[in-house]
């Protein structure tokens, strides 16, 4: 019988991964994401999938980001009893990112609802973290390298893909037919992560697109980071920095602590890291040693370069530090969590700073101060922009479409078809144009929702 996969995420978009591979009245669910971004693509959150979630047999997760992860809840919450297969990082992820989903999505709403500025009455979260914490009881890790079976007679393996803690790219084996998920690559000079590993024979290739378009700068995240804190501190600002919890922020705590100890940056900058999220994955870095590229004394040192601010009332506190100082706070878009109250209480100010630390999704706040916006909304207000907005364009820890062609080439025989996915229009098609053209290979960008035979 064939193989089929279903695109029901992640298709001529960033966000919202999910693939859905089926042979033999069989299914899994490669990467389970959240929609992000413009609200045309949110809403597809609220959408039911079109299959019922007790017909999906397993669910195996590449990472932990929430645009792969973070609708797992509410599948669970809507009838999913299967297994969820991740590696071991992933599952300690996991634990610290869907929970935080569930909350955020909670307060979020109730914040909504106090101060009346939802169109839905009342509005309610897609899920709460007691439902994050239910689902988590079904992940099931597997090792790099090892084999395993999500379902009888189905063959799984992953590999290395850098990016994050944990991140991996899936061999899956069935019907006859090897089929690989990137995943999300990273680079192979990140400052944090080791270099994706080399891929695998494969007949299909799911492959991502995110930098699909464009090649990273030169220029490291040391020499970007430096002059920007450096001008902040100066006119005695605030560097309000958006953070992806899970590494993003551990690579800015790095950089900052290495600016430091090479004096190019004042011991006494007050640096704050204000996630529970990204709190909690910086300490995981120490417990998963050899799976990235610092020493045990690199992780302390990494720890102790900024002040963790757990609770909310100690978050607020920050505000009574007068003087330059560095708020790293999720999320990294800024599309929730509590770095809205610093952008709401510091954007106003030319003296202030944002400084933007990965890829912005179109549609997101952190799209819309990346694009020069003047304003942005924060809670029911136009929040005016005097700030200056700093891109870091080196921090990214995606691979760019340089890095992704030589991923690909380094296959040990070209695959029959590529799918371009996890990445906007102009991105994915660009990818595949080179695609076809400097490798030779066959490649499309499938539609969301389509359905295409292996």
């Amino acid at each position: 019988m064939s193989v089929h996969i279903r695109f029901l995420g992640g298709a001529g978009t960033v966000t919202g991964s999910k693939f859905l591979v089926e042979h033999d009245k069989h299914r899994i669910l490669v990467d389970c994401g959240l929609f992000q971004g413009y609200k045309q693509l949110r809403l597809r959150n609220r959408d039911p999938l079109p299959i019922e979630p007790n017909h999906i047999d397993a669910v195996v997760l590449t990472h932990a980001h929430l645009d792969h992860s973070g609708y797992l809840p509410l599948l669970v919450k809507e009838g999913f009893r299967g297994k969820v297969w991740v590696t071991p990082a992933t599952r300690d992820l996991a634990g610290i990112l869907l929970p935080d989903s569930g909350h955020i999505q909670e307060e979020d709403a109730a914040f909504a609802n106090r101060h009346g500025f939802s169109k839905h009455k009342p509005a309610l979260p897609l899920y709460t973290e007691d439902d994050a914490v239910r689902s988590l009881k079904q992940l099931r890790p597997a090792p790099m390298g090892q084999s395993f079976q999500p379902v009888p007679g189905w063959q799984a393996r992953f590999s290395g893909a850098g990016h994050i803690l944990g991140a991996a790219s899936l061999l899956l084996e069935v019907g006859g037919k090897r089929i690989l998920f990137s995943g999300d690559l990273g680079r192979p000079n990140d400052l944090l992560m080791l270099p994706p590993e080399a891929p695998p024979a494969a007949d299909v290739v799911v492959c991502e697109s995110t930098y699909g378009d464009r090649d990273h700068p030169q220029e490291d995240i040391l020499g970007e980071l430096a002059p920007a804190l450096q001008r902040a501190a100066a006119r005695g600002g605030t560097a309000v920095v958006p953070v992806f919890a899970v590494g993003r922020a551990q690579a800015l705590l790095h950089a900052i602590a290495e600016l430091k100890a090479a004096g190019q940056l004042p011991s006494a900058l007050p640096v704050y890291l204000d996630s529970p999220m990204a709190i909690h994955s910086t300490e995981l870095f120490s417990k998963h040693l050899g799976e990235h590229r610092l020493s045990a004394a690199q992780c302390h040192d990494m720890a102790r370069t900024a002040t963790f601010t757990r609770t909310p009332d100690e978050s607020k506190a920050i505000a009574l530090q007068h003087g330059p100082k560095v708020i790293l706070s999720a999320s990294g878009m800024a599309t929730g969590g509590r770095v809205l109250h610093h952008l709401a209480r510091y954007l106003g100010d030319h003296r202030n700073m944002v400084v933007l630390t990965g890829y912005q999704a179109p549609g997101t706040r952190g799209a819309t101060l990346a694009s020069g916006g003047q304003a942005l909304r924060i809670h029911g207000q136009d929040i005016p922009v005097r700030a200056e907005v700093v891109q870091l364009d080196s921090a990214s820890a995606h691979a760019d479409a340089g890095q992704l062609l030589d991923w690909l080439r380094a296959m040990p025989g070209a695959p029959r078809r590529v799918f371009v996915v996890h990445g906007d229009q102009e991105a994915s098609d660009r990818l595949r144009y080179r695609i076809e053209n400097e490798l030779r290979w066959q490649a499309l960008v499938p539609e969301h929702g389509s359905t295409w035979g292996v």
